[in-house]
């Protein structure tokens, strides 16, 4: 009953969609390009195909940013499985110092709103000379104007993606190297095999897997990321799409159709090679030793690494407010600090006065506050919703995991994940606002779109511990006649609750800092990320560093909240360090 219900609205709500968006590529807009080329106000056309691939405007709205989208998608790849494969490394089969403190720090990247390093990096990067704007934090201390590549476009937005993400990376490859089987390198160290030759011949084969895993997440993750590209000055497909949207709206579409089948048409993951073990005994795997100096100073090293990533940018974030130009950094050259100010957060009269462009203060301002309320109910909503029905269709798919309608339905709620989530805000936009059914500027709709969304998180979790449970359990309890609500309430939601919680935090944290996912659905006020877009645009700075702040703050206080009160934590849920 649970495959079959499910399996109908997720085809409705996946599918939907996806038809909706394609529709409106052939669809005549009044107002826009294609009404102008075909001398119609209604109708259906190609003109829209015709004309973006073939246009004098090709290059500069299409073929430009597709090479920039999967450029930035592919050094995104690179840079997350390397860094966070490293880490994960480091932390599992070495003597590193402080790994419980590593391992904990090192996913903060993932937890904040994606902008945070891209704002962190302009504040630390901008100087006047090269970018125009108030020098940043490096040209006011040591005069250095970085150059602007390094400022903006591919190469700052490429790193920035690949810190976020790295989380993925040492989450996959650092479960594989905790759980891997010891014989084999056992057997390998027994017959003498140098290191280099197990590293190159038996552990990296061995996490393959998780290898393939980070670029099938990371890879459609970047490919429709908006925030980072936006604010390093990187014309990508995602960015391309919002600046047409208004006058090129059917050929925006089609730029979304583009990012789905990119993304959708990676290469499916292949199963883990086995290996037969030619001598040795399973044992504890022996870590490898760094020395005395190696496994203090490279946890030295990654303690800075993870410091400038993770903790200062809540530091910068509400040096941020307190400045009289924010991003002008110069009173640290001068050690004048008089001039800091308190206005951004306590003006609550006067507001047309001293740049506030009319608004009150942050601590007095109703808007801020109204989308605070606004992001948790939907971030609440969806994790609620999509929790559960995530933890229904993980159980279900495991106990029919034979049947094709269960692959199916498995297959339908991680579909949303591999879409990107401008791609996924696009066609819930279409499909919702229009005059049979107009849902723009609801929660409603929000909260629809961000269920669906979110339901992969959900599912994959429970869907992974449903697997390693015996069947036997259950079956004890149905030969005494003990009803399916008791059997999961009683047995199966205590045995798999730290999976299940993450089930509900994931889609909560994520929700809590999205933004490209609900940039089309709603307007400034409803929820906290795109009021942070109104502001920056207003040229409030202040403001939209005081709503990254409200939104870390809150992120991690809910983090460390769940983790005290059940016991389940991300860091501990997809990888984190357990004292041994």
């Amino acid at each position: 009953v649970i495959l079959l219900l499910f399996g109908i609205i997720l085809t409705f709500t996946t599918i939907a969609p996806i038809v909706a968006i394609v529709k409106d590529t052939l669809t005549i807009h009044p107002g826009t390009i294609d009404a102008h080329l075909t001398g119609k106000a209604s109708g259906y056309t190609l003109i829209n195909y015709v004309d973006l691939f073939t246009s004098r405007l090709a290059k500069t709205n299409l073929w430009k940013p597709l090479w920039n989208t999967l450029l930035l998608a592919v050094f995104t790849c690179v840079i997350s499985i390397v860094y966070g494969g490293t880490f994960a490394f480091l932390v599992t089969r070495t003597n590193l110092k402080f790994r419980k403190y590593l391992s904990s720090i090192f996913i903060f990247p993932y937890i904040m709103p994606q902008w945070t390093l891209a704002v962190v990096w302009q504040n630390v990067f901008n100087s006047n000379a090269v970018m125009g704007t108030a020098n940043g934090l490096l040209a006011s201390l040591t005069g250095f104007e970085a150059a602007k590549w390094w400022c903006q476009g591919l190469v700052p937005s490429s790193i920035v993606l690949g810190l976020h993400y790295a989380p993925f990376a040492y989450i996959l490859i650092g479960g594989i190297f905790r759980n891997m089987d010891a014989n084999l390198e056992e057997a390998a160290t027994i017959l003498d095999t140098p290191r280099w030759k197990i590293m190159c011949r038996i552990t990296l084969p061995m996490i393959k897997p998780a290898i393939l895993s980070t670029v099938l997440l990371v890879f459609g993750s970047a490919m429709g990321s908006y925030p980072v590209p936006h604010y390093l000055g990187l014309t990508t497909l995602s960015t391309k799409y919002i600046s047409l949207n208004s006058k090129y709206t059917g050929e925006a579409s089609i730029l979304a159709i583009i990012m789905m089948i990119l993304t959708m048409n990676q290469v499916s993951l292949k199963s883990r090679k086995n290996y037969t073990t030619v001598t040795g005994k399973s044992g504890q795997l022996s870590k490898i030793n760094l020395g005395r100096i190696g496994k203090y100073g490279i946890a030295i090293v990654m303690i800075i690494l993870t410091f400038f990533t993770s903790i200062f940018p809540i530091f910068s974030f509400a040096l941020e407010t307190f400045l009289p130009n924010p991003g002008d950094y110069s009173f640290l050259y001068t050690g004048d600090f008089s001039n800091l100010t308190t206005k951004w957060w306590l003006t609550s009269e006067n507001v047309t006065e001293n740049g506030l462009y009319g608004q009150h203060g942050i601590l007095y301002n109703s808007t801020i506050w109204h989308a605070f309320a606004g992001t948790l109910f939907v971030a609440v909503s969806c994790a609620l919703i999509a929790g559960t029905i995530g933890t229904l269709i993980g159980y279900a798919v495991a106990k029919n995991r034979r049947s094709k309608w269960a692959s199916y339905v498995n297959a339908m709620a991680f579909l949303p994940y591999l879409m990107p989530s401008i791609a996924v805000g696009a066609a819930f936009f279409i499909l919702f606002s229009n005059e049979k059914i107009n849902l723009f500027n609801t929660y409603t709709l929000l909260i629809i779109t961000g269920t669906i969304k979110y339901i992969p998180f959900a599912s994959r979790s429970a869907l992974n511990s449903m697997l390693q449970l015996s069947n036997e359990i259950e079956e004890a309890a149905m030969i005494q006649n003990i009803p399916w609500h008791k059997r999961m309430f009683r047995i199966i939601i205590p045995i798999q609750k730290s999976a299940i919680i993450s089930g509900y935090m994931l889609p909560f944290m994520t929700c809590l800092r999205e933004l490209s996912l609900f940039l089309l659905l709603c307007t400034q006020g409803f929820i906290l990320s795109t009021t942070l877009d109104y502001f920056d645009e207003m040229g409030l700075y202040a403001f939209s560093s005081a709503i990254n702040l409200i939104l870390i703050v809150t992120i991690l206080i809910f983090n460390t909240l769940v983790n005290k009160l059940t016991g389940a934590s991300l860091d501990e849920g997809i990888g984190g360090w357990r004292s041994e």
